[in-house]
């Protein structure tokens, strides 16, 4: 196989935030141990954000106490603030995913802040985070808004100017928040933004499938030298701040695409697609994805019976 990728699993949080049902603390921490059982080393276990807005992360320290106990796991937080990074960081948390907007309405609908008010809290989280604590940053509507449609690249690459000098270190992430993008546009973005810093050494792609795009985008990231990328198991999904997205690109259709490509992702398939069945059983999961329903009506051909001729 060739130079693998690095796959992050962001259905406990990017997914369970948009089940309006609370899923008991213990029901999601056995799903995020059979996503570990199935090969998963990373995954955006929780967010730490006001319980009143989202009471469905009520739960994250006692999420990222779980988390921390499965040996090997990098578990990230997703944080909106600094006043949320330092709760995360008390409850033990060793991987920060700070969240902003390039857009400002966006930005202003998710943490009542200006873009630039929230570099500057992002700033200030660069320099409070310890050393041995891993730092991302999400951009949030990279390439289109919900509300004000398409994103011009300048003003995506000068947020990521205030982003990049405060922390050199920490891996950006560029966002397909609305889902509206295309590989050319997704493209043409990453290589822009790696020109303009060369200093940033990891970058990531979360693509929504919103338009059915996330797998293609996923894969004009990967023609940009893009290594790491998002997934919800099961495509779970949907934004309280994006009216309209559904899931992110669903893992498993993920880890079918780069095994088509011989690219080694470390996931078990298989074990991945029992676990995506398992959470399409949440009540008020919003779900997707093809390679799960694929992979089921093959199993359900009899042997030795051909399939039906279409």
């Amino acid at each position: 196989m060739q130079a693998g990728v690095e796959i992050v699993e962001v259905g406990p949080r990017d997914g369970f935030q948009a089940i309006t049902t609370i899923i008991p603390t213990d029901r999601k921490i056995e799903l995020v141990q059979a996503l570990y059982c199935a090969g998963v080393r990373r995954i955006e276990a929780t967010s730490f954000v006001s319980p009143s807005a989202l009471p469905q992360l009520a739960d994250a320290a006692e999420i990222v106490r779980a988390a921390n106990a499965l040996d090997g796991l990098d578990a990230q937080v997703l944080v909106p603030t600094l006043r949320h990074a330092e709760r995360a960081l008390a409850a033990g948390a060793k991987h920060l995913a700070f969240v902003l907007s390039v857009s400002e309405r966006h930005n202003r609908g998710n943490v009542r802040r200006s873009p630039e008010e929230s570099a500057g809290q992002y700033a200030e989280i660069a320099l409070l985070a310890p050393a041995n604590v891993k730092l991302r940053v999400n951009v949030a509507t990279a390439f289109d808004c919900p509300h004000d449609g398409f994103v011009r690249d300048d003003a995506t690459l000068a947020l990521l100017n205030r982003v990049a000098v405060a922390s050199p270190r920490a891996e950006i992430a560029l966002c397909d928040t609305s889902g509206r993008a295309g590989p050319a546009h997704v493209s043409r973005l990453f290589n822009a933004a790696m020109a303009r810093f060369p200093e940033v050494e990891r970058w990531a792609f979360h693509a929504h499938d919103t338009y059915g795009m996330a797998a293609a985008n996923v894969l004009g990231a990967w023609n940009a030298n893009v290594r790491v990328f998002d997934g919800a198991v099961a495509g779970l999904g949907g934004c309280p701040f994006a009216p309209g997205a559904t899931g992110n690109v669903a893992t498993e259709d993920l880890i079918w695409m780069f095994e088509g490509m011989d690219v080694g992702t470390g996931i078990d398939l298989d074990a991945l697609v029992r676990v995506a069945r398992d959470v399409t059983l949440l009540p008020g999961a919003q779900t997707g994805g093809r390679v799960r329903d694929a992979l089921g009506a093959r199993m359900r051909i009899r042997p030795g019976r051909p399939p039906a001729p279409i």
